[in-house]
């Protein structure tokens, strides 16, 4: 183990009660997520969601509050480096305006990310890949009541 690997995700609800999902491809493996990434030098967790927002879906985001912090140990699936994941609700400020897909890792050409609505009543730990990001999973149901 060589350093941590701070992370930052958003979960994004709309208006019909779906969360966003992202479908990607890197470092030779797919994977379903919530969008966001890695935090940069310098930056403060709620900058650093508010870029991953504008670079992933060219949306612009409010940071509404604080749901999950990785509370266990977990190694980064791409390198040696220890993961800590925080996670936010956050919300739209404009509508997003990207294609959304109905499959997972439906990708257009020459693209390694498609972006796709679970409705939360059907949303499930197994529709995400990482175990962080099935802790939040859990959450957000818990905290629907669902």
């Amino acid at each position: 183990m060589s350093y941590f690997n701070v992370r930052v995700y958003g979960l994004l609800i709309n208006t019909n009660s779906e969360v966003l999902i992202s479908d990607e491809q890197s470092g030779g493996r797919i994977f379903s997520k919530f969008p966001g990434g890695g935090l940069e030098l310098g930056e403060g967790l709620a900058d650093a969601l508010k870029r991953e927002f504008m670079e992933e879906c060219n949306a612009e985001i409010e940071v509404l509050g604080h749901l999950y912090t990785t509370d266990f140990y977990e190694q980064s699936s791409f390198n040696d480096s220890q993961i800590l994941s925080i996670y936010y609700m956050v919300k739209a400020v404009h509508p997003l305006e990207i294609n959304f897909k109905t499959e997972a890792f439906d990708f257009d050409e020459g693209s390694l990310q498609s972006f796709r609505w679970i409705a939360l009543d059907k949303l499930k730990e197994d529709d995400v890949t990482f175990k962080t990001d099935k802790t939040a999973v859990d959450l957000l149901l818990k905290q629907y009541d669902l």
